[in-house]
């Protein structure tokens, strides 16, 4: 369910849910080197370079997001001085200049960072559970909060109900006889 905030899941194995979370961290790895290099190719762009005062913000900008933003801070105040002016339009936000374009990426790739970040700790966390050898009569009802586990209720199988469906069939053919 991409983009669902809250979400119980069942997981048959610990592996299955180790291989799940290694699949969402293949793919916000991905966006994160995407949106790294979409960064870099804008920040390097030569009609930018020329702008002293662009790269002067974009440096700003770019220190600010490494040092981190808590709100109420010093950061967070030091934050709005250098970025770009927003305008709200109802639940939205706009921007015409060209840092806004950095701006939104630098956020991005943050959120992406600390995104893979729990995704990496919640993975070795199963491993380890793995690592235990739970039982294999058991299913894994898992509460995912932004696609990241973060509690697991062990519930045991009850006979066929809690199985994986599976289709079984024996096909007949009547034999023709010719004469």
């Amino acid at each position: 369910m991409n983009g669902c905030l809250s979400e119980i899941r069942t997981f048959y194995s610990l592996k299955e849910m180790r291989e799940t979370v290694e699949a969402e961290i293949a793919q916000y790895t991905l966006m994160l080197e995407d949106y790294s290099q979409w960064l870099g190719t804008l920040l390097r762009n030569p009609e930018s370079s020329k702008n002293q005062e662009w790269n002067k913000k974009a440096a700003e900008l770019q220190k600010v997001m490494k040092t981190g933003n808590r709100k109420g801070s010093k950061r967070e105040e030091k934050k709005t001085e250098t970025t770009t002016e927003w305008v709200q339009f109802k639940d939205i936000s706009l921007c015409s200049e060209d840092l806004g374009e950095a701006e939104m990426l630098f956020e991005a790739i943050e959120e992406l960072k600390t995104k893979v970040d729990k995704l990496q700790k919640a993975r070795n966390s199963i491993v380890d559970l793995e690592r235990y050898g739970l039982g294999k009569e058991l299913l894994y009802v898992t509460y995912m909060h932004d696609g990241v586990p973060e509690k697991i209720f062990f519930k045991t199988k009850k006979g066929d109900v809690a199985e994986k469906f599976e289709f079984m069939a024996d096909f007949s053919i009547a034999e023709q006889i010719s004469q």
